[in-house]
């Protein structure tokens, strides 16, 4: 007993057997996606366990629905000197192994068929598992020359982990129903695809795993997801794969086949799928009435306006104990404003131009509005005009008249000394040409949308008057000092905000996020065309978009992690789609490493805004995610 203590002392748990699909191989890719805490380990496609021996948990529930396999894995743990003793009887020669083969092994002792599947797999052709119509071994003598069917220390250590673990023989539907619950983690390694390439080698005595298997295993995997598991799954690299697990993270890593009698066929690629455990959210959204003052801001048309969240996003903000509140991605302006109106302080920023100047006219500001005998006379020209809109945009947005008259305002607008006036003046004027565009975005050219609503009949003036007259009723004192800023999300420099509200701009490869592209003609408005190259080639005489990192779905993952560690010490809320990327279990896990909790709070909610090429269809009705995190 004393030299048993000792070898369990040293000698690191592995597998008792070769075993085709074994993960040994993927066991560098898989042990880093392990959660580092969890409550058991559940393993209902045990097959060789290359994953479990090497975790060694103290807690685990591992089954197959190969009686046999579960019979040796029993015996290895309960009677591991009896499995020892009949092993020692074998010898590897051609004679003995077929005579051990002829065998039946449920008329044997249950140690002794145990040894026999031991003998059997390392003395056989290549380590293979495969059974006949009749349930018979049929797998051919290997000719090796000392295979190592008895090694003692393996068998003791494999014994000392197995005899921690409740070993079950069923199939992995009733396992997990019986057994999984919230924070286990579930490793499935389940037969591969393509079905015909793996037939001959399946893990079953009896059955099969078909495509409609593979079906109904993606469904137990969203069920244990909303169980709160951690899943990880393998397969191989197959459409269908990537297909059933589209919502979660798929690494795609080179492997080697063993099974394949044709050596042009042994290198493969398998997929390791990380299904991230669904919240239960402690958030209790119960929406209520916005101030009346939250419904004076100005609608707009902005693409990702959260003008019909905010009840949402003020239930879940309100839980919690605040002041200050940064809101980084402003758009529109419409969740800043909301905040201000709830009396918190607000520093609302944006790299948009023209988000920073509704939200210096209407946030920042607490009291200067633009009366409109003022307005009335940014109207008239008081000064040569530079012709600017009307000989750079002729005939493409609007009529020469309303080309004109831009021209006028922009340059009174420039001469106002007081920023909170020309602010108002500038956010009037970008309303008013936003108004008068039908569909307002400037990603074409003519009026191929003029649907001859009403807006698009009033005169640019009227519009820009209107505007004045809305923007200045939207212009209150919270009693805070609060700040526009117009500028880059990871330049942001301010102290210890208590709550940081992000809406970026969703990466979908299904849609764009260029705001540019849509807005270049107001966001030029804003800045005068300063600083930005206008592309004279392109039809709409747009200028090239901003750099963003928000582009592509890494620069978006990357992005994502340097805001969340930037503002790691406050309260994290965050506006997300269901079609962005990164996925929402990724979002979990960026925010999971800076933050001690985080809840994701799902929301319906359709774009009113059609911004897909399948705008039309239902692909624009998508779930609008609130991760909170603190």
């Amino acid at each position: 007993m004393e030299q048993v203590t000792k070898i369990e002392k040293t000698v690191q748990a592995r597998p008792v057997l070769k075993w085709a699909g074994g993960k040994t191989q993927m066991l560098n890719s898989i042990v880093p996606k392990v959660p580092e805490k969890y409550g058991r380990y559940i393993e209902p496609f045990m097959g060789g366990g290359a994953l479990f021996f090497a975790l060694n948990p103290k807690q685990a529930i591992i089954a197959d629905s190969n009686p046999e396999l579960i019979n040796m894995y029993r015996e290895v743990a309960n009677h591991v000197d009896d499995v020892i003793g009949y092993l020692h009887q074998y010898k590897n020669t051609k004679e003995d192994f077929y005579s051990v083969r002829k065998l039946d092994w449920l008329k044997l002792p249950k140690a002794e068929a145990a040894a026999r599947m031991i003998y059997l797999n390392k003395t056989c052709f290549n380590g293979l598992y495969r059974v006949n119509k009749k349930g018979q071994f049929n797998v051919p003598y290997g000719k090796y020359e000392n295979p190592k069917y008895c090694d003692e220390e393996a068998l003791y250590a494999a014994s000392k982990a197995l005899g921690r673990a409740t070993i079950v023989c069923g199939d992995y539907l009733s396992i997990l129903k019986d057994y999984a619950r919230e924070r286990d983690f579930v490793f499935l390694d389940p037969p591969y695809l393509p079905i015909s390439e793996y037939a001959d080698f399946k893990r079953y005595t009896k059955e099969q795993f078909y495509e409609e298997d593979h079906v109904e295993l993606a469904k137990e995997v969203e069920r244990l997801q909303g169980l709160g598991c951690h899943v990880i799954l393998t397969n191989s690299n197959h459409p269908l794969v990537h297909e059933l697990y589209a919502p979660y993270k798929i690494e795609v890593v080179p492997t080697k086949r063993y099974i394949s009698c044709n050596g042009s066929k042994r290198k493969g690629e398998d997929a390791i799928v990380t299904i991230l455990p669904k919240r239960r959210t402690m958030f209790k959204i119960v929406p209520e009435p916005l101030p009346e003052q939250v419904l004076k801001y100005p609608p707009t048309r902005f693409m990702g306006s959260k003008s019909k969240l905010l009840e949402q996003i003020w239930a879940v903000a309100s839980q919690f104990k605040f002041d200050t509140v940064v809101d980084l991605f402003s758009g529109s302006g419409i969740v800043g404003y909301m905040f201000k109106a709830k009396g918190k302080t607000v520093i609302s920023n944006d790299y948009m131009a023209m988000s920073a100047t509704f939200t210096k006219a209407m946030i920042e500001n607490n009291d200067v509005i633009l009366p409109l005998e003022e307005a009335r006379e940014l109207l008239m020209p008081k000064e040569e005009s530079d012709h600017f809109v009307s000989e750079t945009f002729k005939g493409l947005y609007f009529s020469d008249l309303d080309n004109d008259l831009i021209d006028t305002l922009r340059m009174n607008i420039a001469l106002i000394k007081e920023p909170y006036k020309r602010a108002i003046a500038m956010s009037a004027l970008i309303r008013a040409c936003t108004k008068k565009r039908p569909r307002g975005i400037f990603t074409y050219t003519g009026e191929r949308y003029n649907d001859g609503r009403k807006d698009l009949k009033k005169s640019l003036e009227q519009q820009f008057l209107e505007a004045v007259t809305a923007v200045n009723k939207a212009i209150f004192d919270n009693g805070k000092e609060n700040k526009s800023r117009h500028g880059d999300a990871m330049e942001l420099r301010t102290e210890h905000p208590d709550l940081i509200y992000i809406d970026p701009p969703y990466y979908s490869p299904l849609s764009d996020n260029e705001y540019v592209r849509r807005y270049h003609f107001v966001e030029g408005l804003a800045r005068d065309w300063q600083g930005v190259e206008i592309q004279q080639n392109t039809q709409t005489k747009k200028f090239k978009s901003y750099p963003t990192p928000f582009s592509t779905r890494k620069g978006a993952t990357d992005a994502f992690d340097q805001l969340f560690k930037k503002f790691s010490n406050s309260i994290l809320i965050v506006s997300y789609s269901s079609n962005s990327q990164p996925t929402q279990d990724e979002m979990v896990a960026l925010l999971s490493k800076y933050k001690e909790h985080v809840e994701v709070v799902p929301v319906d909610y359709i774009y009113s805004f059609g911004n897909q090429k399948a705008a039309k269809t239902n692909r624009n009705r998508v779930q609008e995610y609130l991760f909170v995190a603190f």
